[in-house]
């Protein structure tokens, strides 16, 4: 067995004889001492506990030194003796093997791992490679978000060490189209010594073996489980995991899968407010790098704020001109998000984009065509809904000047919509370009997990509440919740949102169906209008993925941004019914959130990500709507692309369906790093259908 664990690791008994020499010198010292007070104890000690005088010590003492040293008379005394000799035997022999593993790993797996190390050490190391947050009792579980928690910053899927570690060992011609299992032994010690040990499957390993393995090293939530002899030393177990393991990589071959294409947004900042592209060169550069790797186009934002700043019905697009040419040139497609809402103060903003000016003049002299809280505190990100049918935006309604707008882009970029160079349009509905209330604000002093606060009280708003009241016949319920809490507050807090609250009650229900109805009414509006000025082309509207208190009853968090879906409701089926109805595409926020859930600020505010996601899944489906989706998070290590393509390729569904596109947020200079980009253009072939096991190096 020894000759087999050098072969594997290629590490020299020499790195370690002193240490196993000190070991074994430790424990001699151990057993000595521990006889020398065992032999103290029995002499200080009588058969019946009592103090035996100095002539019975001395009678003691001779015993035992005689049972010790003699071997005849002594033979059923000195039996533990020798037992002992064979376990210190055993021992020396283990820690001698164990102490060539961890030579080996500090040789070729760049391991940094103490002189004294043991395999609870490796088994740290390794579970922080693979992402996992080892906590400094030894307690080890796994990171769902990188970068959440500060143990899991720089702790991706695959380092760039080792990155460079496996393109620098795999053999130089092309590996597309191999199975996992060609390697031979030599390029298994090479490729997939760091792969052998991840501390549990990851989503995306459906081999037998990967879980076979990691179930025995450590439990959900960072428990240990019930095969505790690899934790204890078992040198059987380290053998079974070490050698016995088949040369597989822990992902899902995606080869023969179907064609998801794949697009990249461009920067938030890429036109300036004077409608002017910026760094056109350095623009076209990256655009040729991206179709090197066969992207298939990318996503831009088309602002109102810049396109319509000035005036109403003055339309600049010259940026977008220029910008869409180059696009053509290079033979990729577009995707394009109508954006009728303001850029900066959110996530990811870094930029500031604000609504036209005119309109900002208008907000001035009436501020109540923005949402407003129970305060009276304006949010001037977007248009209060209630102004959609309100000739207040200097003689037209709200929906009037989106169509105005869509209208004038599909004149002026008609050739691109012949040549089918736009494959997509997206209509920004609310904040962010999403189907929501703005209800939880920053600037307002929301902090996540705030439940957020109804956005109804604008005159216009409260106009519609009236009306809604007087055809019930309760006049008196035209009014917002007086116990909803504030942005801030959890909703045990509140004598709306609680268990048994006033969100169930008559007038509860009365409300919620008002205000949901609101946002499913916007949208429909504007859809069918932008179905209108896009005959033909492709619409889609972006819904938001708010899962944090939906293990709750009540659900408040999707309550304040207009989703009715309490645990006795599915409020999702109905937008995916006027989805339906225009033939409008769902963009759904989620292509990594359901592997959240191991994070600790999730599971205190009673979050569900993989609940949320297969509700809204399965309202799109159920009413036959295409699915695309982007990336939450930003995301460069191949763990992360991983938990991607597991999402837009789904392996367990029966009717395989899949999305239908996937944009990537966003092209930064950190993306076209080289090891970054060298991973993206993996994830990219894989998101194509091809088999690809290893990057091969792209010339750029």
């Amino acid at each position: 067995m020894s000759a087999d664990m050098q072969k594997l690791i290629g590490a020299n008994e020499e790195d370690d004889e002193e240490e196993i020499e000190m070991d074994v010198k430790e424990e001699d010292n151990e057993d000595h001492e521990n006889g020398q007070k065992h032999i103290a104890a029995q002499m200080m000690l009588g058969a019946d506990g009592v103090m035996p005088s100095t002539s019975h010590q001395f009678q003691i003492q001779q015993q035992l030194q005689e049972q010790v040293s003699t071997p005849g008379g002594g033979a059923r005394r000195s039996r533990p003796l020798e037992e002992k000799e064979r376990t210190k035997l055993r021992e020396r022999h283990r820690r001698a093997i164990t102490a060539r593993i961890l030579a080996g790993l500090r040789k070729h797996g760049n391991y940094n791992l103490r002189v004294r190390a043991d395999i609870n050490d490796v088994i740290a190391a390794l579970a922080r490679e693979a992402g996992w947050v080892v906590l400094p009792d030894g307690t080890t579980f796994p990171s769902r978000s990188q970068g959440s928690r500060p143990a899991g910053d720089s702790s991706a899927g695959l380092t760039s060490s080792s990155s460079q570690m496996l393109s620098q060992q795999v053999p130089p011609t092309s590996l597309q189209g191999v199975s996992s299992g060609y390697c031979a032994s030599v390029e298994y010690n090479a490729c997939h010594m760091k792969g052998v040990f991840m501390p549990t499957p990851a989503p995306y390993d459906l081999s037998s073996s990967g879980h076979s393995q990691s179930s025995g090293m450590v439990g959900n939530g960072g428990e240990q489980t019930e095969s505790l002899p690899l934790i204890a030393g078992s040198m059987e177990v380290i053998n079974e995991q070490i050698i016995g393991l088949p040369p597989k990589l822990p992902e899902r071959d995606f080869a023969g899968t179907p064609y998801v294409p794949v697009y990249v947004m461009l920067p938030l900042g890429v036109v300036n407010m004077k409608c002017e592209l910026v760094d056109p060169d350095g623009l076209l550069k990256q655009l040729r790098v991206l179709k090197s790797i066969n992207v298939d186009g990318v996503m831009i934002d088309c602002w109102w704020g810049i396109v319509e700043a000035d005036a109403p019905q003055e339309y600049n697009w010259n940026g977008y001109r220029r910008l869409f040419k180059m696009v053509h040139e290079l033979k990729l497609k577009l995707q394009v998000v109508m954006s009728f809402h303001e850029c900066g103060g959110n996530v990811g903003d870094d930029v500031c984009i604000p609504l036209p000016h005119w309109v900002a003049e208008i907000g001035r002299s009436n501020p109540d065509i923005f949402f407003t809280d129970r305060e009276g505190r304006r949010n001037t990100e977007c248009l209060s809904w209630g102004i959609d049918k309100e000739r207040v935006l200097r003689g037209r309604t709200a929906v009037e000047v989106y169509f105005d707008f869509m209208r004038s882009f599909r004149v002026e970029f008609n050739e691109f919509f012949e040549d089918g160079i736009i494959s997509m349009v997206e209509v920004g509905l609310g904040p962010c370009g999403e189907l929501r209330y703005p209800s939880c604000p920053v600037k307002h002093g929301w902090r996540y997990p705030g439940i957020g606060e109804f956005q109804c009280y604008d005159q216009y708003m409260l106009k519609s509440l009236m009306k809604a009241a007087e055809m019930r016949g309760h006049s008196f319920w035209a009014r917002g919740p007086d116990n909803a809490g504030s942005y801030s507050s959890h909703p045990h807090e509140t004598g709306f949102f609680c268990d048994e609250g006033d969100y169930d009650g008559y007038y509860g229900r009365f409300f919620l169906n008002w205000y949901s109805q609101l946002l499913i009414n916007h949208g429909d509006l504007v859809l069918s209008l932008a179905k209108l000025a896009f005959e033909g082309s492709c619409i889609a509207a972006k819904l938001p993925g708010i899962h944090w208190w939906y293990k709750t009853s009540s659900h408040a968090a999707e309550l304040t941004a207009g989703f009715y879906n309490p645990c006795n409701r599915d409020g999702y089926i109905a937008i995916a019914a006027m989805l339906h109805k225009h033939g409008a595409a769902l963009n759904f926020a989620r292509a990594e959130l359901q592997f959240l859930e191991q994070r600790e600020d999730l599971q205190e505010a009673l979050a569900n990500p993989q609940g949320l996601v297969w509700q809204v899944l399965n309202a799109a489906w159920e009413t036959c709507i295409t699915v695309v989706s982007e990336n939450a998070f930003v995301c460069h290590d191949r763990v992360g692309y991983n938990k991607i393509l597991e999402n837009v390729k789904p392996v367990n569904d029966p009717d395989g369906r899949h999305f239908s596109s996937f944009t990537y947020l966003r092209l930064t200079p950190l993306l076209m790093e080289r090891q970054n980009f060298m991973e993206f253009e993996r994830f990219v072939k894989r998101m194509h259908g091809e088999a690809v096991l290893y990057l091969q190096g792209s010339q750029w």
